[in-house]
């Protein structure tokens, strides 16, 4: 059994993670190769395939609670439920008050990507407050942007009428001074 198919949600890195030697476990084979002698077998094949489920329920701008299992270098694996690990990278597991999530914290994420192919789920936990920031700068640019046009509504509009007639009494005025010069 190739560890690929020892389970559908587990990243298991060696067999020994799964099940030990001389351990019973069902299995599936899924080919026979007769020139070689081999049997390629499954066991994770004995379940329904629960990433046709997964993509249902981690639906992109889903959001879960995680909790922070492991971080290397440049990502972390969160540990969402139904037993399935979701991967961010370290720029996303920045909380709202600037500081940077640490092992074993428990918080909400957002998905951000989900490959049923590739069996891997993306999440943020910054997407969340980022999105909230957003909307609201958005409401803010909208209310706004109605004040100014509700002001832009109720100012009077110069026409080329009013111009000409402007034009007209400024040269009343302009005759009216001039008489009361000489």
């Amino acid at each position: 059994i190739h560890i690929s198919d020892l389970s559908w949600t587990k990243k298991i890195k060696h067999p020994s993670e799964f099940t030990q030697i001389g351990a019973e476990i069902g299995v599936v084979v899924l080919d026979v190769d007769k020139e070689n002698r081999r049997l390629s077998l499954g066991h994770k094949q004995l379940e329904e395939n629960p990433w046709d489920v997964f993509e249902t329920i981690f639906s992109v701008d889903s959001v879960h609670e995680g909790t922070i299992i492991e971080i290397n270098e440049k990502s972390a694996i969160v540990s969402l439920p139904y037993g399935v690990e979701g991967i961010t990278t370290l720029g996303h597991l920045t909380k709202e008050d600037g500081s940077t999530a640490k092992i074993e914290e428990k918080l909400e994420f957002k998905v951000i990507e989900f490959s049923k192919d590739g069996k891997k789920i993306f999440v943020s936990h910054s997407r969340i407050h980022e999105d909230v920031q957003k909307k609201e700068e958005n409401a803010k640019k909208k209310a706004t942007n109605k004040a100014i046009k509700k002001v832009k509504d109720n100012v009077e509009k110069t026409t080329l009428g009013d111009i000409a007639s402007l034009a007209g009494l400024k040269s009343e005025m302009d005759k009216d001074n001039a008489k009361s010069e000489e």
